[in-house]
């Protein structure tokens, strides 16, 4: 059994973890004694159950994996990106948003108790494997998922160069499981790659938002100009299947694009924590028109740059509803004991857009024509944040305002903006199919015809009101 100053130690070391947390991250008050109160007895119940685990479990356990599991399934009941980083992944996570990092080269999240995969990055070993969005890992050298942290399944993705690993996937349209080998390579992440189209386009494909990719998209549009000159008639900047990244790199690619006016908006609990990032003079493409391609796999800061050129009229959006993912992981460092990434704020568009659980709409929606062997069972689709398990309900600015002023009692200066805010609906995603055939890539042609003037907006949006 344990003593009594023993299970002490564990209680202040459990207190310990979650006063870390707030201390760095939240400029709250402190909570009231009957908050603390509370806390202390839920943390008498946490010291029985593990008293009673280290003292009659059939073998004896690792103290330090049980507090390590304990962490996580206290993060992992808060939302679906809320986890805590083991030393090793957290200096994993800081070689990757530097823009290199070992593994195979997929964004993955954690859905129903298999990896689910957000979108395979161009040109590693992954999507050369045929791994594709939407796909469910469920077993790793034949070895099932189930019962394992996203942290603990990426883990066992990783490994030497060169060494293979077997995926068991399930995927909609086919009715059974099958395996992909894949070999594990060092993954340098070139997150901007672009090309003109004829002799009068430039086309720009951003695939992550790391540390490069604001420099490697003014160099590329710098690179347009030159080939170009006064024949170019517009940028298409594709964010398709894009899952996002580095906060701060989607609000300057979006100043990148953009003369003056907000950006993002972030808020979290409490108004003293809302940040507003606004535009500074200077725009890249010189007022050239613009076309944002979306999808089901566009996520995060790829929907923070969507939001903020629409919402400015800055570019027309095409393609089919984004992914939905509207909020703010902040990665605190816990010392030499990893980092902890908690989800701390919502972030809203200019005119005050929630896109949590709901996504971005383009003005004009374009589908990619399914090849015949996926069409099915709707092979491809992206379910989107709103069907994944916990997460953050969505939550559009006006009613956030309300909430945060009956809890504080206090004024906020109201946007800019005018832009009425429509009640949160939660419904996200949408296919995240793109073909390798640029002749076959519909999305893709139909914002060519728009920038050579073959086809227009205005058509459009009577031919939509019309259906309506």
């Amino acid at each position: 059994m344990m003593r009594k100053s023993e299970y002490t130690l564990w209680a202040l070391l459990a207190l310990a973890v979650l006063a870390a947390g707030s201390t760095v991250v939240s400029l709250a008050k402190s909570p009231p004694a009957a908050t603390n109160s509370e806390i202390y007895r839920q943390l008498d119940l946490f010291g029985e159950v593990l008293e009673r685990v280290r003292a009659d479990y059939v073998e004896a356990p690792d103290d330090s994996k049980l507090i390590e599991a304990a962490i996580n399934g206290m993060l992992n009941g808060l939302d679906p990106h809320s986890a805590y980083l083991t030393p090793k992944h957290f200096r994993d996570m800081q070689v990757q948003t530097r823009g290199e990092f070992g593994g195979l080269g997929i964004e993955v999240t954690m859905e129903n108790g298999v990896v689910k995969v957000v979108a395979p990055i161009e040109d590693t070993p992954a999507a050369r494997a045929g791994i594709m969005s939407g796909d469910l890992i469920t077993h790793l050298d034949k070895e099932q998922i189930s019962g394992l942290t996203l942290q603990e399944a990426v883990e066992k993705m990783r490994g030497p160069v060169n060494s293979p690993i077997t995926l068991t996937l399930m995927r909609k349209g086919k009715d059974d499981p099958f395996d992909v080998k894949v070999v594990r390579d060092v993954i340098h992440i070139n997150p901007v790659k672009y090309n003109v189209e004829g002799d009068d386009v430039g086309y720009v494909r951003v695939t992550t938002f790391n540390e490069q990719t604001t420099a490697n998209l003014q160099k590329a549009v710098e690179d347009m100009k030159k080939q170009l000159g006064p024949k170019m008639k517009g940028y298409i900047v594709d964010l398709r299947n894009n899952p996002g990244g580095l906060l701060d790199q989607a609000i300057s690619v979006s100043d990148a694009f953009l003369d003056k006016g907000a950006i993002v908006l972030t808020r979290g609990r409490n108004l003293e924590e809302t940040q507003r990032s606004n535009a500074r003079p200077g725009d890249i493409t010189d007022g050239q028109k613009i076309v944002v391609l979306i999808n089901g796999g566009s996520a995060s800061a790829s929907e923070i740059v969507a939001g903020a050129l629409q919402d400015h009229h800055r570019a027309t959006i095409v393609g089919t509803r984004s992914f939905g993912k509207g909020s703010v992981q902040t990665i605190i460092p816990l010392g030499s004991n990893g980092a902890l990434r908690l989800t701390t704020a919502r972030y809203y568009t200019p005119s005050g857009r929630s896109i949590q659980a709901k996504g971005i709409d383009p003005e004009i929606v374009v589908e990619e024509e399914l090849p015949e062997d996926m069409k099915k069972k709707e092979d491809q689709v992206t379910r989107g944040e709103a069907n994944l398990r916990g997460h953050l309900r969505a939550e559009d600015k006006e009613n956030a305002d309300k909430e945060n002023k009956d809890n504080k009692g206090a004024e906020e200066p109201a946007d800019s903006e005018d832009t009425p805010v429509a009640e949160a609906e939660e419904e996200s995603g949408s296919s995240s199919y793109v073909p390798q055939d640029k002749e076959k890539d519909t999305q893709l042609n139909y914002a060519l015809d728009l920038l050579r003037g073959i086809k227009s907006v205005d058509t459009e949006a009577k031919k939509k009101a019309e259906a309506n």
